[in-house]
């Protein structure tokens, strides 16, 4: 089984870091047939090797399943390049043999974000629905985090380390036929611990697709972030212009309550998104590719995976598709 360019729309499943034979038959169980894995557990303490990104994509065939991306390698991967620290040429080398081993062995996403400290919460144990168990961000908690790197480093400083990568590295991809999928900072909030986040904003991210404008460069594109930027407002007009420009790669389908600052992420049905007309617009703008969950409430008796929450996020999801494949044909 290879990836095809001839798909609709469809249900994925990601969110894992091993292809166990308890995750792969969970996700075909659940309707989901394509597999995005996040920072998965392979060899390697700064690039992953052919025969290592092969193995693991033919795992999956063996299996029933397309390995349709790897979301993220490890932080200490590129962490130097994207705060512009002495080692980045070094880093850039292992990245580029990354990429191109990922051509080779047939893996065609690479997931991305530009954050440093990577994503944050300050809990995790809000009780949503039915005493669900979730998590939140207060900026008031975090606010006063101290520096990462024992100074501010400005956002002009963070768009010249991006503009420096991206210049490098999108030609390697473009040869080794494997798209980048940038994923927003989450939360979307101007900086924390004295480092600037970029991609908070539709501005900011038009501008990187524009000036960056290669077809192997596009968005992972969590509609939770998009939906704590503006309380939801702007998520289908976000949609529309990537969407048409066939930048939208794959799409992370979660919702929350409140704003970029203060934040509890919810019950796929009961954020403050209209998920129909998000499934809708995704349909309309001709997205072909895979929507998977992404977090999810913990129901009662769940796993640490939560395949409870993720069970119902996933047949919210399928029935939506469905919906809007009957009702637009």
């Amino acid at each position: 089984m290879s990836i095809t360019t001839d798909l609709q729309m469809r249900l994925g499943f990601g969110q894992i870091s091993e292809l166990t034979e308890e995750h792969m038959a969970f996700g075909k169980q659940c309707g989901a047939f394509d597999v995005v894995m996040n920072t998965p557990q392979l060899p390697g303490d700064a690039k992953w090797e052919f025969h290592d990104l092969l193995y693991l994509r033919m795992r999956a065939e063996k299996n029933g399943l397309r390995l349709a991306s790897l979301e993220n390698v490890p932080l200490k991967f590129y962490d130097k390049i994207m705060v512009g620290l002495p080692g980045r040429d070094e880093q850039l080398a292992n990245m580029t043999h990354t990429i191109r081993n990922m051509g080779a062995a047939g893996i065609p996403i690479l997931g991305y974000h530009w954050m440093p400290l990577h994503w944050l919460r300050t809990s995790f144990d809000d009780l949503v629905r039915g005493g669900a168990v979730s998590n939140s961000f207060d900026i008031d908690l975090a606010k006063h985090a101290p520096l990462l790197h024992g100074r501010e480093i400005s956002e002009d400083e963070m768009w010249a380390n991006y503009d420096w990568y991206l210049e490098h590295i999108l030609p390697v991809c473009e040869e080794a036929g494997v798209r980048l999928a940038l994923h927003p900072d989450d939360p979307p909030i101007p900086s924390i611990a004295g480092v600037a986040r970029l991609f908070r904003n539709f501005d900011n991210f038009k501008r990187a697709m524009d000036t960056h404008n290669s077809p192997m460069h596009g968005l992972d594109f969590c509609h939770g972030c998009w939906s704590e930027m503006r309380m939801g407002e702007g998520v289908l007009e976000a949609i529309e212009h990537f969407g048409r420009q066939g930048r939208i790669f794959y799409v992370h389908l979660r919702d929350v309550q409140g704003t970029a600052e203060r934040f509890t992420e919810c019950f796929i049905n009961e954020g403050q998104s209209d998920i129909f007309a998000v499934v809708r617009k995704l349909k309309e703008v001709g997205f072909d590719g895979i929507i998977i969950d992404d977090h999810v409430p913990h129901l009662i008796n769940d796993t640490v995976y939560g395949h409870r929450g993720r069970a119902y996020a996933m047949g919210y999801i399928t029935a939506m598709i469905e919906i809007v494949n009957k009702l637009d044909g």
